[in-house]
């Protein structure tokens, strides 16, 4: 594993130093597409879709309101109908996978990255990250966090302020801290 660079470590979700000079970069070139995106006029949603397209990995269809922040952008994918209200924040060290027609609500956050419990990796700087997968007709609500390693399968619903820790089934409603399944979606 020695001949591999910390970016191929991270997307293998193998444990990498972020703080790797081309992870600093990527990084950075991220932070200045957000930056320019959520200070486009209002009136120009061309060119800020113009943005997303060359930050995202692939987006097939997305209107997102500004403010957005995330990590490195090629990792993100949106399907079809991807909607994302203001305040959405994606720590995108692994790949975020969305389906189609997904809407999400204010700041909701979606973070792929998780640091060691042993505190000699976590002080040295180690970080690993686990994809995160969102599947179609997913509503996530206000204030919602999705963490490392999570699968939301198609047409589940997120409560405003859960923290989802582990995958949520599809047609099911999830909320609370950590998020429980509430019911089972009918239609």
């Amino acid at each position: 594993m020695g001949d591999l660079t910390e970016k191929q470590k991270m997307l293998k979700g193998l444990e990498y130093f972020p703080s790797d000079k081309s992870l600093q970069l990527d990084r950075a070139n991220a932070k200045r597409l957000c930056q320019q995106f959520n200070q486009f006029d209002i009136d120009d949603r061309k060119g800020s879709r113009k943005i997303i397209k060359t930050l995202f990995g692939h987006c097939a269809g997305a209107w997102i309101e500004p403010n957005l922040y995330c990590d490195y952008g090629y990792n993100i994918s949106t399907g079809k109908n991807f909607y994302a209200n203001h305040g959405l924040v994606i720590l995108d060290a692994a790949p975020v996978t969305f389906g189609d027609d997904v809407m999400l609500a204010p700041g909701v956050l979606i973070s792929t990255a998780t640091h060691p419990l042993d505190v000699t990796k976590r002080n040295k700087g180690i970080e690993t990250a686990k994809p995160i997968t969102i599947g179609n007709s997913v509503w996530i609500g206000m204030g919602a966090k999705i963490l490392e390693g999570v699968t939301i399968g198609d047409q589940a619903v997120i409560a405003a302020g859960a923290v989802v820790n582990k995958n949520v089934a599809p047609k099911t409603l999830v909320g609370g801290v950590p998020a429980r399944v509430i019911k089972t979606i009918s239609t």
